[in-house]
């Protein structure tokens, strides 16, 4: 059985879906607790705020995050029954696929698009590299985030620069900066902090950001839709007037980071690797809570989704909007 401690923030923190299993109660043995998957990237910050604010405990609720290794792992405990929801931050696409493999298991409350403006997803190179744009990688060693959708979104992003012949090589997020640093990988794609992390130590710089929207949507300043906050159908339905109090909290969180995101860069540290001392050079993803999408966030999403579909990734074709909590 894997081991876990509690520290200051008294967030679990699991290895493998495995040692979830055996750890986790089951949603019918913690009816009161809900329990929350989260993978520690950037964007995961409304969650990470609501909980060290206090806000779920404000409404009454006992609300626990449970950290995971990769976004897979995540969904494969909602699936199982183990956990309740995911946070921001938990790859969309990683979602769609547990709706596919488990139909109604699931509605987003809400989403982090990222661009060029809101920087979540970027390329990063060493500090020593010559290449000034992704096209300059060939022949290079180019890692990217685990999970289908980092492979998938990573393999895109190479062909659309003639990089085809490229296998991007799966690695934890965090061991991104020590890898290029170490010379076993020459580029990486990655998500934040880990671009802030390589250029505050002075081992990796940012080639390029808002990747996904530029060789993925077509367009730099679209709308990457590329994480989502969830509750479980089975939850919503078992308790309705505790998920809106959940809902609440959550949308709370979300308005204090774009009120203070200066303020609320703190709670990145001990949820994340990033140390406290460099919080505040890490740039936030955008949040829309489920009720603040647009007409056109919708069919971004909806485009973002459709790729995966025409790539066989997704066994059928998945309707964003029929996975939007209804409130």
């Amino acid at each position: 059985m894997a081991s876990f401690s509690l520290g200051r923030r008294k967030v679990l923190g699991y290895g493998a879906i495995g040692a979830a299993a055996a750890v986790l109660p089951s949603i019918a043995s913690a009816s009161e607790k809900i329990l929350i998957g989260y993978w520690p990237i950037a964007s995961g910050l409304p969650f990470y705020v609501a909980l060290e604010k206090g806000y779920f405990k404000e409404v009454g609720l006992n609300v626990e995050g449970v950290k995971f290794a990769n976004p897979s792992q995540v969904v494969e405990a909602m699936i199982a029954g183990r956990i309740q929801g995911s946070a921001n931050g938990t790859a969309s696409a990683a979602l769609a696929l547990g709706e596919i493999a488990s139909p109604g298991l699931f509605q987003i409350v809400c989403s982090n698009p990222s661009n060029q403006k809101f920087v979540l997803d970027e390329f990063l190179v060493s500090i020593k590299s010559t290449a000034k744009s992704i096209r300059d990688l060939k022949g290079a060693k180019i890692a990217c985030g685990p999970g289908i959708q980092n492979v998938t979104l990573a393999k895109i992003i190479l062909e659309k620069n003639g990089l085809g012949d490229i296998q991007p090589i799966e690695l934890p997020v965090g061991q991104h900066v020590a890898a290029i640093a170490a010379g076993q990988i020459d580029a990486v794609y990655t998500l934040e902090p880990t671009g802030t992390i390589g250029r505050v130590k002075g081992e990796t710089r940012i080639l390029e950001t808002g990747v996904i929207s530029k060789y993925v949507l077509g367009n730099a300043d679209a709308p990457w839709f590329g994480g989502s906050a969830s509750l479980v159908n089975t939850l919503i339905k078992a308790r309705p007037a505790d998920v809106k109090k959940y809902v609440q909290a959550y949308a709370k969180g979300v308005d204090f980071v774009r009120k203070n995101p200066e303020e609320s860069r703190k709670s990145l540290d001990g949820f994340t690797a990033i140390d406290e001392s460099i919080v505040k050079e890490v740039p936030l993803a955008n949040f829309v809570m489920y009720n603040e999408f647009k007409p056109s966030d919708i069919d971004f999403f909806q485009k973002f989704f459709d790729v995966f579909t025409e790539r066989k990734i997704f066994s059928k074709k998945v309707d964003v909007k029929s996975l939007i909590y209804k409130g």
